[in-house]
């Protein structure tokens, strides 16, 4: 689950990592009236569940209340990735003399919380490690210990040289870290981790992504989501008890089980095509999730051919075939689809399939194939 920065600001706090106060604005005059509250130049930053909020226009410096208003309108008209910003964080502006990078993130190979700093800060990780990897350090941790002092130390060497401020920002990492623990994340980053002309360290920016497993032990945390930030297609699908993950290509996938369905996508990728999403339907046999499912995968204008690879163990083929003809005598399909389907009832899913008009495949790679094909012959057309 993500959280608004705000939201991991109010975290870091709480675990005693020194950020600059600030508040949420949902109007202009809101932002104008905190921007008095705050005196001087403020930061007027869009809070929505999408990265590059600067290059999008969503982060802008205001001199005054006046110009402060005038932004969070600008920056409240914005769709930033198809989201709607309907809210805006405003905060002092602080006096920057280094950048870095701090975060904590689960590492599967490791099998451990995994540090990673770099004094490259304000920009994407991914773009450090990819273009400058010898300014990434990464330091996994033990869970037994925790993020030790030593280790942390080392960690606030590798960023900067000042004695001071190596032991303001391992105090911080291992701040980070507890929070990182407490709140069950799966990632919890600050960047840009700053340091002033007057010498002090700071996070001037908080990201925290939480464990769906951990909301039914945290509701307090669970109460942080914020739907109207995700995309629409994630929440039904939640909703419904689908495993769902947008993806960029035009081969809209639906597959019971998340093995199955890794698989599907490399299948996809090898046969020349690019998958649209991750969409597991899971073992169960209600043909309402195949009806769901199948309207979040039609509602994607990226996708161009629709491929169902069902191996039906706990999950009944039939019911996967009365959901595909239920849906599709719904909202009759605009683009093509592919049926592959074994495993339980698989004789009477056939026949449910050929009474209305579809053909069923048994062939995994087939099946993948021509998925493929009519996506690239339906990109082209």
């Amino acid at each position: 689950m993500n959280i608004h920065e705000y939201q991991a600001k109010e975290i870091f706090r709480s675990h005693g990592i020194p950020i600059p106060e600030g508040d949420i604005a949902t109007t202009p005059e809101q932002a104008e009236a905190l921007a008095k509250k705050y005196g001087g130049t403020v930061v007027v930053k869009a809070q929505v569940h999408a990265g590059g909020r600067g290059k999008a226009g969503g982060v802008k410096l205001a001199r005054n209340p006046k110009e402060a208003r005038e932004i969070a309108e600008k920056i409240l008209a914005l769709t930033i990735k198809d989201l709607l910003v309907k809210k805006v964080l405003v905060t002092p502006a602080a006096d920057i003399a280094t950048e870095a990078y701090v975060g904590v993130i689960i590492d599967r190979a490791s099998k451990r919380a995994t540090f990673m700093v770099s004094p490259a800060g304000g920009i994407d990780i991914e773009e450090v490690a990819a273009k400058t990897p010898e300014k990434l350090r990464k330091l996994a941790v033990d869970p037994r210990y925790g993020l030790q002092t030593y280790e942390a130390m080392e960690l606030g060497f590798f960023l900067y040289d000042d004695v001071k401020q190596v032991r303001a920002a391992a105090k911080i990492m291992q701040q980070l870290y507890a929070a990182f623990v407490a709140s069950g994340a799966s990632l919890a980053e600050i960047n840009p981790l700053v340091t002033t002309p007057d010498g002090k360290v700071l996070a001037l920016d908080a990201k925290m992504v939480i464990d769906d497993n951990e909301l039914d032990r945290k509701p307090e945390l669970a109460a942080l989501r914020d739907e109207s930030a995700e995309a629409p297609s994630e929440v039904e699908a939640r909703n419904a008890s689908l495993t769902f993950i947008k993806l960029d290509g035009n081969v809209g996938c639906i597959v019971n089980g998340a093995g199955l369905a890794m698989a599907t996508m490399d299948l996809v990728k090898y046969y020349g095509g690019e998958p649209a999403n991750f969409l597991d339907i899971g073992g169960s046999s209600n043909p309402e999730k195949v009806v769901t499912a199948l309207k979040i995968i039609t509602e994607d204008p990226s996708v161009k051919a629709i491929l169902f690879n069902i191996f039906g163990g706990i999950t009944r083929t039939d019911d996967v075939a009365n959901g595909i003809v239920t849906a599709t005598k719904k909202t009759p399909l605009a683009v093509p689809i592919v049926i592959r389907l074994t495993g339980t009832n698989e004789e009477i899913a056939v026949k449910i399939l050929e009474d209305n008009g579809f053909t069923a495949l048994t062939d995994m790679d087939e099946a993948v194939q021509r998925a493929v094909e009519l996506a690239t012959a339906k990109e082209a057309a």
